[in-house]
């Protein structure tokens, strides 16, 4: 869960990369994964689709005991927003879930009113202003 993960946990990020346009997404969700490389496009192995990951720097380490490296990959399942937009989280967003908006290397992101379905209030449209949840 993006909860969970802390900064220290994406330290070793250089970029991120995605794979579709994620100014058209309310949320992406965000988990740790233990692949087998720095670099390079993650296999996927969940249902629905992985909408990005990020890259290691060098100094990354690979776990002792099992030689793996613990990355980011962003995603998607079936029965999210973006798929049924009056389904499961037409309000409120799973617990994994940020606003892509808010995420950069070394940064895990944050949910915000649009990540959580709700629209900003008058005045804070009025101002210009998003605030993160």
């Amino acid at each position: 869960m993006s909860s969970l993960i802390t900064e220290d946990e994406i330290s070793h990020e250089t970029e991120l990369v995605w794979l579709e346009d994620v100014d058209d997404l309310d949320y992406v969700r965000q988990s740790l994964d233990r692949l087998p490389t720095r670099r390079g496009k993650p296999a996927y192995h969940r249902p629905g689709r992985m909408v990005g990951y990020a890259l290691l720097g060098s100094a990354a380490k690979a776990s002792r005991s099992s030689g793996t490296f613990r990355r980011r990959v962003f995603w998607l399942l079936p029965h999210d927003r973006d798929s049924e937009p009056k389904g499961l989280y037409a309000k409120g967003a799973p617990a994994e879930a940020v606003d892509p908006r808010t995420l950069a290397p070394r940064v895990k992101g944050v949910k915000t009113e649009r990540s959580e379905g709700g629209p900003p209030s008058s005045a804070m449209k009025e101002l210009g202003i998003t605030l993160p949840l």
